[in-house]
């Protein structure tokens, strides 16, 4: 594949190396951790609006929907349709805290075959549920799987990425939730034509396939450089980052892995450790970029598509059709990022992206609440509705290059080895809680705030591109070891990080800034 590639990023060391072969496959099954999540988000959404679905255990919320008189707003609103939905994200929570452990202890790929298992054997719980307590079990047996995945697959793939590369293979992990998502949206179209019961059960119980993938995978895949270094396999890691490198000429690099790592070993206590202002950096960031990205409403769209759709006056089986195609969108545009984010930076997507999403949740507000008003009781027309559609498209595709892959890069590529573990997983833990939060409050929130709820998570998404603007630097080429080096040079963090960190005396530092 390929030829060499040197970082050229001001203030930071140059590392030789190839684009190999073994990197790139290794890689792509590593982004497999992504199917299982995006296979939930998509299939959830258009399960709960399928009516035998509902009959069989929401026979309340059946009865609503039939209701033609019903609040256009009101009509799906129940707490306990929403705890199956958001159970999941709740279990995925508290497994990420668990995951940190394993990952850092038994390695990245054991986490991520844990996280498959569990999800399997959830899926299997979903697909046979007779009642409430199976449905929630199998939900909370999936949550624990995707907190395990999203925990380990980003610290995996971008250990094992070449610098230069790091945001495009990350970003394959986003890739592989929107393809979960649009599968799973494809399947619910057809599943929703079958009679009975067979439709749902089919839809939830084919989760176990993507749950297949990540456990064969997470077998077959080696362990990253700097997990071996930290259990005590030196020259595997060397062995090992030689491979994916495509060189023999790896010292300098792996010099700077085995020094993370001593530094790492000084660190007993991680999640303590975290607390000290020289981490405040990463914490802040691994704490905000979650929390923004559940704030953009997303969620709102990739959970409740068919539902939203539905509400808007669209039939079941449009609704479906209409959440296929932002789905489709979505993974299209994901690949603009993959393909664009080690070229022009995460801040400038970031940044073009957070307009894009911010304009076009302000539009379809507007336009929610002339046909609908406050009352809930309005009509919308063909030309009208698609335009809602094309302006959720436009969401989606801000969303899709920007903070839905880059949510989940940043986070994993910022912080130093010795607090990886605990970074991510106070990352999953953040997305996980506000992933819930969103889920469990979004169709009492859309009953009582109408329209006004897209203006609601508008604020949010000025006020993110705002905190990205002003506090977060730019990381693209930068060997994930010499991260300290970006933050020591930043306007506002560069007082938290101490001298010794990056090895440069602070005025060498800023002369290498300016």
């Amino acid at each position: 594949m390929a030829g060499g590639f040197i970082s050229q990023t001001p203030g930071v060391r140059n590392y030789n190396y190839k684009l190999t072969p073994k990197v790139f496959v290794t890689c792509f099954i590593g982004a497999f951790g992504g199917l299982i999540f995006g296979y939930d988000l998509g299939i959830s959404g258009g399960v709960t609006q399928m009516e035998p679905f509902l009959e069989e255990f929401f026979p309340y919320v059946h009865k609503k929907m039939k209701n033609a008189h019903e609040n256009e707003y009101c009509r799906f609103d129940s707490q306990l349709l929403t705890l199956f939905t958001s159970s999941l994200y709740l279990a995925a929570l508290v497994s990420s805290l668990f995951a940190s452990t394993i990952t850092r202890v038994f390695g990245r790929k054991w986490s991520m075959f844990l996280g498959g298992l569990t999800f399997f054997i959830g899926s299997a719980f979903n697909g046979f549920a007779q009642n409430i307590a199976m449905l929630l079990i199998g939900r909370i047996l999936l949550g624990f799987g995707v907190g395990f995945a999203n925990q380990s697959v980003p610290v995996y793939l971008s250990e094992m990425a070449p610098p230069n590369l790091r945001g495009a293979f990350n970003n394959g992990f986003q890739v592989a939730i929107i393809f979960g998502i649009v599968v799973a949206t494809i399947i619910n179209y057809f599943t929703a034509q079958l009679k009975g019961n067979i439709g749902w059960r089919i839809s939830l119980g084919l989760a176990c396939v993507p749950a297949m993938m990540i456990m064969i995978g997470a077998l077959v895949l080696p362990d990253t450089p700097n997990s071996l270094i930290e259990r005590g396999y030196t020259e595997d890691a060397k062995k090992m980052l030689q491979s994916i490198r495509g060189t023999s000429e790896v010292d300098e690099e792996f010099q700077d892995l085995i020094d993370a790592s001593e530094e790492s070993k000084q660190v007993k206590h991680p999640w303590k450790n975290i607390m000290l202002p020289r981490y405040r950096p990463q914490l802040i960031m691994t704490c905000f970029i979650p929390f923004f990205q559940q704030l953009t409403g997303i969620n709102v769209i990739t959970f409740y598509a068919p539902v939203l759709f539905q509400t808007l006056g669209f039939g079941s089986k449009a609704s479906l059709l209409s959440a296929m195609v932002t789905g489709i969108i979505e993974l299209l545009c994901t690949f603009v990022s993959v393909f664009t984010v080690d070229r022009f930076g995460r801040r400038v997507l970031f940044l073009q992206g957070g307009i894009q999403m911010l304009i076009s949740q302000i539009a379809i507000g507007v336009m929610i609440g002339v046909k609908f008003g406050t009352v809930g009781t309005g009509n919308i027309g063909k030309t009208d509705a698609n335009l809602i559609v094309a302006l959720i498209c436009i969401y989606v595709a801000g969303f899709a290059w920007s903070w839905g892959p880059l949510g989940w890069l940043v986070p994993s590529e910022i912080s130093p080895l010795e607090i990886r573990s605990a970074a991510q997983a106070i990352n999953v833990a953040v997305n996980m809680f506000f992933t819930f939060l969103v889920a469990q409050l979004f169709l009492t929130m859309l009953c009582h705030m109408k329209f006004g709820l897209f203006f609601f998570f508008a604020v949010f998404v000025f006020i993110m591109t705002i905190f990205i603007y002003l506090m977060l630097p730019e990381t693209k080429n930068v060997p994930i070891e010499e991260m300290n080096r970006v933050w020591k040079a930043h306007w506002f963090w560069g007082r938290f990080i101490p001298d010794e960190a990056v090895g440069v005396s602070a005025a060498e530092m800023q002369q290498k800034s300016v």
